[in-house]
């Protein structure tokens, strides 16, 4: 207990409370976790020198450390701009064809049909490109495929109408990359392809112009944490250096604002969850940036009908805004995202964002009754085989559009890889999707299974991806992933643990702390926001708030206190800690957030565990 003790006595822990071993002890956390100190010891030295170098706060040299940032990083790190993090477009392969292609049909004005996904980073590349296209006056349509009926990707049917429409170029975002026979229905109608992607793949490519996906195995540009909408923005950044080259600007038509587009490119990355690292970086800072201009008539339509009423940070692209326009492709019409992302029609868009908003609000309904079920098949099947390393469950009553929301809530819950299956039981088939723990490649494994004969179809990330499986299959698919996974996915089991950046008091959580946490942001996938831990709190008025959520007060040995929540925590273990502490001292660890909701500015701890310091061995 003397570092609890030494924890109450300073607002900021000088260092870490325990430089080795579990932090304030906690083995056994509410959800099963170690709470280990974020910093390695070993880094100690570059945290305190980073603070040197650079005139920076402790804590903030030691956030900087335990990321990973080196000594002579910390600059740039601190002002990701783009001037100092865009590569030369270049460096990707097929880029100078993919470049000069489009710089042929805007040249031609030729049509072009952009073929996107329904997902968010799908919308957003699908507008980058219809914008740039329509400002150089290039005819263009954007197709989203309907996730119920076409799935993923390219399929036959639409390319065959895409070019009966009068494409002569068919553009590919976030996707395409496997889509090897589809595309080669556009080949044989005479109709080039440009595919712009981020998706793994195979050794074998379509066939097609150009082919720009910085994951695809003979790219070494090093720039495979882009999402789709990063890869496009690179693509517009070369088109427009190839019509430069060619003397296209000038006599009324000027050279595009691509800056001005970034704030799509923000919330795809943010959206998508890749890596808060390099060039994503600059793209989340200086299109939030862009975004607070509310220039973009879709995305201020779309902040208004949410209620967003504050500057946006990434917490509000990830949460408030990327799942409305996911909404529409999971439970309404594909196409409303990408629609109301490039249209600058006042009422469009003020249509579609009400509508998107109402379906945001089914979709969650939606995912609530799927999770409970879902929930209850996990438990079971984890109780039985508590080395299991895949939950996989599946049902006729799923929806197609919700399955993957469902699978991170498992993974969440149970520290290893998920998958969520829609059955269509006349067709004999499931719609499936898939979400991952760090180091457990389940995008590989997939398009192994797909290689091995047992999916119809499936791709993705190393922690996101989808499938489509015959009913007859399942036994054999299940066999296969779980030799796959089996040993990652134990190993990341064994190795879970919440990490924990320092220790604080519920009086230090104040606008000061979050403006010199805020510094080393944007944070997100890759570059985790920090976690604090309040040691020996007692928790005050725990209550349920809505259907899943749990709200109390934190208090510090010295009187101050935090208002807090527990996200889905009803009916979990840490729900249960938390309103059933009766006053009794815990330890509680948690994000900051600021919150200006119903125009009261505040301060708020977002509980991610808690553990009984009398429960830890």
């Amino acid at each position: 207990m003397g570092a609890v003790r030494k924890a109450k006595r300073a607002a900021v822990a000088d260092g870490p409370v325990e430089a080795r071993g579990a932090f304030l002890g906690v083995t056994a956390s509410a959800r099963g976790l170690v709470w280990r100190e974020r910093l390695d010891p070993a880094a100690q030295g570059v945290a305190t020198a980073s603070s040197q170098r650079h005139a920076l706060p402790e804590l903030l040299g030691r956030v900087l450390a335990a990321r990973g940032v080196g000594l002579d990083d910390v600059g740039v790190f601190l002002d990701p701009t783009i001037k100092a993090l865009l590569p030369d477009p270049s460096t990707l392969r097929d880029m100078d064809a993919a470049a000069s292609r489009l710089a042929d049909a805007i040249q031609g004005k030729a049509p072009v049909a952009v073929f996107g996904d329904y997902d968010v980073d799908g919308a957003c590349s699908s507008a980058l490109m219809a914008r740039f296209l329509a400002h150089h006056g290039t005819p263009s349509r954007i197709y989203i495929p309907d996730r119920l009926f076409e799935g993923y990707g390219p399929n036959p049917a639409a390319i065959e109408t895409l070019v009966k429409e009068g494409a002569r170029l068919i553009v590919t975002v976030d996707c395409g990359t496997t889509s090897y026979e589809p595309l080669a229905v556009a080949g044989k109608l005479k109709t080039d392809v440009v595919v712009i992607d981020h998706h793994q793949a195979d050794e074998r490519l379509p066939e097609v112009a150009a082919l720009v996906n910085p994951n695809r195995q003979d790219d070494v540009s090093g720039q495979g944490h882009l999402c789709a909408a990063g890869v496009t923005f690179l693509v517009l950044v070369g088109t427009v250096r190839e019509l430069r080259r060619r003397g296209a600007y000038g006599n009324g038509l000027a050279e595009p604002q691509l800056l001005e587009l970034l704030d799509l490119v923000a919330l795809a990355t943010v959206a998508d969850v890749v890596p808060l690292v390099g060039l994503n970086r600059a793209y989340v800072t200086k299109g939030l940036a862009v975004m607070r201009q509310r220039n973009n008539v879709g995305l201020r339509a779309l902040a208004d009908a949410a209620g967003l009423a504050q500057a946006p940070t990434p917490y509000h692209l990830g949460f408030i805004l990327g799942p409305r326009i996911n909404a529409g492709g999971r439970i309404g019409d594909a196409a409303l995202g990408a629609r109301l992302l490039s249209t600058d029609d006042e009422a469009e868009a003020a249509r579609i964002a009400v509508l998107l908003d109402r379906l945001n609000k089914e979709r969650k309904a939606i995912e609530t009754e799927m999770l409970e079920q879902a929930m209850a098949e996990a438990d079971r099947m984890v109780d039985e085989r508590p080395d299991l390393p895949l939950v996989l469950v599946g049902s006729a009553a799923f929806h197609k559009g919700i399955v993957g929301l469902v699978a991170s809530r498992l993974t969440e819950r149970f520290h290893r890889p998920s998958c969520v299956i829609a059955w269509d039981e006349a067709a004999g088939e499931g719609t499936g999707s898939l979400r991952s723990v760090a180091g457990v490649d389940i995008g590989h494994a997939v398009r192994a299974a797909v290689a091995a004969g047992h999916l119809a179809k499936g791709g993705g990330h190393a922690m996101a991806a989808g499938l489509t499986v015959k009913r007859d299959r399942l036994e054999a698919l299940q066999a296969f992933i779980a030799a796959e996974l089996g040993a990652a996915a134990t190993a990341a089991r064994v190795a879970a643990s919440l990490d924990v950046d320092g220790a604080l008091t519920p009086g230090a959580a104040n606008d000061d702390f979050l403006d010199l946490v805020a510094r080393a942001g944007p944070y997100g996938q890759g570059n985790p926001e920090p976690r604090f831990a309040f040691p020996a709190v007692r928790v005050r008025f725990a209550k349920v708030v809505g259907d899943a959520h749990v709200r109390c007060l934190i208090e510090g040995g010295d009187g101050s206190r935090l208002e807090a929540v527990a996200f889905r925590a009803k009916g979990q273990p840490l729900g249960d800690l938390l309103l059933g502490s009766n006053g009794l001292p815990l330890h509680v660890a948690g994000n900051l957030k600021r919150d200006s909701w119903g125009g009261r500015e505040k301060i708020e701890l977002m509980i991610a565990d808690a553990a009984d310091p009398r429960r830890q061995a």
